[in-house]
């Protein structure tokens, strides 16, 4: 059943699309730069840049992304616990540089900060105003912050990480396996490798402590005519992880991910975006949705070009399996190609 908040999401949504007015000059539509942020979850190697379109050679792009993340989860089964209240903040650089007329290599380098945050009264606001269900949040010290996780009577975690650092540094490389462009179409479709190093401090929850291979398949297709630009996007991929440090005994060596988005662009400055993003497990021996279970976190947003064309991705993710993201991401990106 969808949750009744990405109804009202979707109502507002549809509601500014045809506001706009339609351009033959409209932007092309390119995935959000976001994965699942779950404090337990967002360390993997899952990549959060799924574009298919590499730069030409000796081009440049450098984005700056943003994303914050507040979880509130009080969960049991009769061997297991799970208690995660936070905020969670992402910042990265990304750097990609082409090489040669089909390759692409870049850097992910990112900065995490774990908090108790400052956004559980907004929430907690915002579920009264639209008589959402608070799910135990409004009954709980407004923003602390504290994981724990029992299993078996056994704790596997207890900790309230306040820390900020590097998080785990990613290498990232594309090939360009197809590319079409035309007045009225853009077809791309690219494979993609990601490499995670453990080079944040895992003992403060600022990385796994394991490395990472992804990777992946990703394209799509852009479509103008008299209404704007249509676009859809997909990628499918797998990733390689080895133990870690945080509950290592429990961790899936092997996990599956993907994307798929579509979007409209009504004119040269603006446009609208939705998309899935789905994960395999990345724990076993679990019963809990948090850490057993499939993950599919739902953004949607859009994004504004500015003046000497910077690109500016907002999203809001919510987790459309309770549970299994946070309670709500909000997402930025300024992209910029030289």
């Amino acid at each position: 059943m969808l949750r009744p908040s990405f109804i009202y999401s979707s109502a507002l949504f549809l509601t500014i699309v045809f506001i706009f007015a339609a351009s033959s000059m409209a932007l092309e539509i390119t995935p959000f730069r976001t994965a699942n942020r779950s404090p337990l979850l967002y360390f993997f190697g899952i990549p959060s840049d799924t574009s298919s379109d590499l730069l030409g050679a000796g081009k440049w792009e450098f984005s700056v992304a943003q994303d914050i993340a507040s979880i509130n989860v009080i969960d049991h089964t009769a061997h297991e616990q799970m208690f995660l209240d936070g905020e969670l903040y992402r910042w990265s650089l990304i750097g990609k540089y082409g090489l040669g007329q089909n390759m692409e290599l870049g850097f992910e380098l990112p900065y995490v900060a774990q908090t108790g945050g400052f956004l559980d009264g907004f929430i907690v606001n915002w579920h009264d105003f639209f008589g959402l269900p608070q799910g135990g949040r409004n009954d709980l010290p407004r923003n602390r912050l504290k994981y724990r996780y029992t299993k078996d009577g056994v704790s596997q975690l207890d900790a309230s990480p306040a820390s900020n650092g590097i998080s785990d540094i990613s290498l990232l490389a594309g090939y360009q396996l197809y590319a079409h462009k035309s007045e009225q179409d853009h077809d791309t479709l690219a494979l993609r490798a990601q490499l995670k190093l453990p080079t944040g401090d895992s003992s403060e929850m600022l990385g796994s402590g394991s490395t990472d291979l992804a990777l992946f398949v990703t394209g799509s297709r852009n479509s103008r005519n008299e209404w704007g630009t249509v676009g859809s996007f997909a990628s499918l991929g797998g990733m390689y992880s080895s133990d870690g440090e945080i509950l290592k005994h429990q961790r899936q060596n092997l996990a599956g991910f993907g994307t798929i988005g579509t979007g409209w662009s009504p004119a040269e400055w603006i446009a609208f975006k939705l998309q899935g993003h789905l994960t395999s497990p990345l724990y076993k021996d679990s019963s809990l949705r948090e850490l057993g279970s499939w993950t599919f976190l739902l953004t949607m947003g859009g994004t504004l070009k500015f003046p000497d064309n910077y690109l500016l991705d907002i999203g809001v993710g919510e987790d459309i399996l309770v549970n299994s993201a946070p309670d709500v991401t909000f997402n930025l990106a300024l992209t910029k190609r030289f």
